[in-house]
């Protein structure tokens, strides 16, 4: 049987799971570099889409459950804000 799943099938299945994702999750965990598009492609879809800015140090903490993301020590990941989404029940 042939898997026919895109990765941005499981990117958009993975956030109406209820998980939220940041730009760098996306890229890492499914190869899909531009979030915001999506994002925007969901809305549009009707989907509430909620968004909020965090700290690198949160996303890398998140993502050690799928897969090993070593920044620099030199890199201020507490300081460094990115931005989460995901669909609003």
């Amino acid at each position: 049987m042939t898997n026919k799943f895109g990765k941005i099938s499981a990117l958009r299945e993975h956030m109406l799971d209820g998980h939220k994702v940041s730009r760098l999750e996306s890229m890492v965990m499914f190869g899909v570099s531009n979030l915001p598009v999506i994002v925007s492609g969901m809305k549009k879809k009707g989907f509430l889409i909620k968004s909020q800015k965090i700290n690198m140090t949160i996303i890398l903490k998140r993502m050690k459950k799928y897969a090993v993301c070593m920044p620099p020590k030199n890199l201020p990941t507490k300081e460094i804000l990115m931005i989460e989404y995901w669909v609003s029940k």
